[in-house]
């Protein structure tokens, strides 16, 4: 494209307000406005832009950068698709994202349109790392160890649960790919703690890994958004034995998941109709300019 990405950014809490920030800082994408639920009290941040609770006010939307729970990303980009824009998403329930694939691929395909789904850094980035390391060892057992640090989907899981006022989820790794959840929860008057975690315990997010509820009276003195990971794979190259691959980096959370999903948003122009994981699309059409000049600095 020879003029600048218009995008819209859906949903404003965490990653919508670094996606803002991230595309400030990117040459090639604008904002053409923040469709949010209230308009009522605009964050002053946000007078510079656009602010609307129907993305059908914005004008000249070519991506979507979808900032909402992951639970909510599959209704929000169906509607957008059929309008013809394109959406990504960090849509990060693991087990989810072969469905959620296909049943945006439908609605893309027919409306003309792309979308990049679970575009963050992992799902995201980190997929295509594991998917590179796959490819070097094709036997053996990869780790992905998460953390220590605050998990967003997780965190906004555990906010749905009725009587939950506010909480943090910190992913504590044990080894092996194996998670402590420790969940931090504001508990709403008139509640019982006991029920309230348990329904938290119950959760698809947290139902397979130990977790621990803690009750606290303010969950802001505990937050930090840093987070990490440590991804290794032992495998075999052929029949030679004992390769071994690690990956590792500390992060602020929704600053890479916003970082990534406007790489995504640039790069779902450059696909043909459908719905893609990153893993699907070239790593050069994540990079601003053309392959060639990536090509002569990176290979």
């Amino acid at each position: 494209m020879n003029k600048k990405i218009r995008a819209a950014i859906v949903g404003y809490g965490n990653i919508g307000r670094y996606v803002i920030d991230t595309i400030v800082h990117t040459a090639d994408v604008e904002i053409a406005g923040v469709v949010r639920r209230s308009v009522d009290k605009i964050p002053a941040e946000l007078e510079a832009y656009k602010v609307t609770n129907s993305i059908d006010n914005l004008v000249d939307v070519d991506v979507a950068i979808l900032c909402l729970p992951s639970r909510l990303t599959e209704d929000a980009a169906k509607d957008i698709l059929a309008k013809g824009i394109n959406t990504v998403d960090s849509f990060d329930i693991h087990q989810d994202i072969v469905s959620l694939r296909a049943s945006l691929n439908e609605v893309a395909r027919r409306h003309g349109a792309v979308a990049v789904v679970s575009s963050g850094w992992d799902p995201g980035s980190n997929s295509v790392v594991r998917a590179l390391m796959q490819a070097m060892a094709p036997s053996g057992v990869t780790y992905t160890n998460f953390g220590p640090g605050m998990s967003m989907g997780h965190s906004v899981a555990v906010k749905a649960i009725e009587g939950v006022k506010d909480a943090l989820s910190i992913t504590i790794p044990t080894g092996t790919g194996i998670h402590r959840r420790m969940v931090y929860i504001e508990l709403m008057e008139g509640y019982d703690f006991a029920a309230v975690a348990n329904a938290i315990k119950s959760d698809g997010y947290f139902v397979n890994d130990e977790t621990h509820v803690f009750k606290v009276d303010d969950v802001n003195e505990l937050k930090d958004m840093g987070h990490g990971v440590a991804m290794e794979r032992k495998g075999a190259s052929g029949s030679t034995q004992n390769q071994l691959f690690s990956f590792g980096m500390r992060i602020n959370n929704p600053a890479l998941t916003a970082q990534m999903l406007v790489n995504a948003a640039r790069a779902s122009f450059r696909q043909q109709p459908g719905a893609y994981t990153l893993i699907e699309i070239p790593v050069v059409d994540l990079l601003p300019g053309s392959r060639e000049e990536w090509i002569g600095k990176l290979v």
